[in-house]
């Protein structure tokens, strides 16, 4: 490991510490020549998990892919980064305990989705109107009724925002 400033190999462990839920250690190291400190993560090497999408085709699992697609979601709203990364540590960690060396995209999705109801319903609808590739408002709006009779909300003598003739 070479110090990103100087490129000096030298260098000394300050602290180490486990991180990604006990799935790598995060050690910070100082140079002995130039005295910069920084990061650095060990992990086990795996084979790259690969995720079959929808349309017979495949690709290597991405978690950036995964952060971004959720972080747009719950754009603007009350949910914090540490958040989404816990999300995302809590999907990896299932689908290690599942121990595939594959994945259907709708799994991934599901599992995302399942989290994201628990957390912030609108970032929910926000991600399953993409993943599930809503083709008009008729399957927006079902998926809102199906998230408010799981969740248990009515108004009682109030209009059906989502009826029809309701404007």
């Amino acid at each position: 490991m070479q110090c990103p400033r100087c490129d000096e190999p030298e260098h000394r462990v300050v602290d180490s510490r486990t991180s990604r839920g006990g799935r790598a250690i995060r050690r910070r190291r100082e140079c002995l020549s130039c005295g910069e400190r920084f990061t650095t993560y060990e992990q086990v090497e795996r084979e790259p998990l690969m995720v079959r999408k929808s349309d017979g085709g495949s690709e290597t699992y991405d978690r950036g892919k995964l952060l971004a697609s959720i972080r747009l979601a719950c754009a603007k709203r009350p949910v914090s980064n540490d958040d989404i990364e816990s999300l995302v540590d809590e999907v990896e960690e299932q689908l290690e305990a599942e121990d595939p060396r594959d994945v259907a995209s709708r799994r991934l999705g599901e599992l995302v989705m399942d989290r994201l109801r628990a957390m912030d319903q609108v970032a929910y609808v926000r991600f399953a109107s993409v993943y599930r590739n809503f083709q008009d408002t008729t399957e927006f709006m079902e998926e809102v009724r199906r998230l408010l009779r799981r969740a248990g909300h009515s108004a009682a003598g109030q209009a059906d925002l989502f009826s029809p003739g309701s404007d």
